[in-house]
């Protein structure tokens, strides 16, 4: 915490707003300009300072962080995140990408449609999608594509064949026609462009291929319920929130065959847990984080520790109340996201 403290401390001087791009006034998927806001938060994640809004055209429903933050924004907030001091807590999320389980019946699903030769994961991160896919399609060579450091470690230690740095759009020409299956899981969210992103997916696809994506659902009754305590806002992170029937035009549009809808294998029984405890957290003590001024004093990581023991009965209550209603959440509209599984058609000269 120490050594990271000078730097952090270094570009907050400067101010936060810097991050941001100039507000729009239009809506990035269907240009109209009835807007209005959704939701205004802070940094419940990791209480960096900066604050966010989310916008929701009127139109057409999408939902968009406005202003958006500039790649060094990204960089800032995504920092220490996935990778360095909170790698090891996002690892142990329920539903994160370390759960071998979902990971393996996403296989199963795409495998219902096409037995892949080769398979390419996007935004697929230390890899462990691709390593528990492997297990139940053993044939295919499945590789992994992300702008993040932990695609260097999937490659190294084996979880990918091939390892490709970069965002999928650039890739494009050395990767063109090259998969039979693509995937994004929780991806299309993250990125400035989702269209883009799905664009590039089809060139990348032979035709025939499928691709297989999971997205947070922004019509989850959930999000109304719990505000800003919903955790699949994950404000900063989270640039766009695409209602299903938007995606499924797009996907049309750019010559996909939808093949398969499913909200309750992609709904993570959750959502009440990390409600409770972004809450607790909001109300407790701060943690020792590089970008307060100061270390907390001995009496703050008392009380700390203290309330972090206190809260344990109300988040184990919380974690067995979504255990036990997913059967019935992940039918309902309070399912928190949705799967697509789509063929690429064939180009109409071929």
């Amino acid at each position: 915490m120490a050594e990271r403290r000078p730097a952090y401390l270094s570009e907050l001087a400067q101010g936060t707003e810097r991050f941001h791009e100039p507000r729009r006034p239009d809506c990035p998927w269907c240009g109209s300009t009835q807007l209005r806001t959704r939701l205004r938060t802070t940094d419940l994640l990791q209480h960096k300072p900066g604050s966010f809004t989310v916008d929701q055209c009127r139109a057409c429903a999408h939902s968009f962080q406005n202003p958006r933050l500039t790649p060094e924004g990204l960089d800032f907030y995504y920092r220490d995140f996935y990778d360095g001091l909170r790698a090891e807590h996002v690892r142990r999320v329920p539903g994160a990408r370390g759960d071998t389980a979902r990971h393996r019946e996403r296989a199963r699903a795409v495998a219902r449609y096409i037995e892949p030769e080769s398979w390419l994961d996007v935004g697929t991160g230390r890899g462990e999608f691709p390593a528990a896919a492997r297990e139940e399609l053993p044939y295919t060579a499945f590789d992994g594509a992300d702008v993040g450091a932990g695609i260097a470690e999937a490659r190294r230690e084996g979880r990918v064949d091939e390892a490709h740095e970069g965002r999928l759009a650039d890739l494009v020409p050395r990767l063109a026609g090259r998969y039979d299956a693509l995937s994004m899981l929780h991806h299309l969210e993250h990125t400035p462009d989702p269209r883009a992103e799905l664009r590039a997916a089809r060139r990348v696809l032979r035709p025939g291929g499928h691709l297989l994506l999971e997205l947070p659902d922004p019509e989850c009754r959930y999000a109304h319920l719990l505000g800003r305590w919903w955790v699949s806002y994950f404000q900063p992170q989270h640039l766009h929130f695409i209602p299903l029937a938007n995606l499924r035009a797009e996907l049309a549009a750019l010559g996909f065959t939808v093949v398969g809808v499913d909200r309750r294998a992609a709904h993570v029984p959750r959502d009440l847990t990390a409600a409770c405890a972004l809450f607790l957290e909001r109300w407790s003590p701060r943690a020792d984080e590089p970008w307060r001024t100061s270390a907390p004093t001995e009496v703050q990581r008392r009380v700390r520790s203290v309330l972090t023991r206190a809260s344990v009965p109300a988040l184990l209550s919380a974690r067995v109340a979504d255990r036990a209603l997913a059967p019935l959440i992940s039918r309902s509209p309070y399912a928190n996201a949705y799967r697509v599984i789509a063929r690429r058609n064939a180009d109409p000269s071929s």
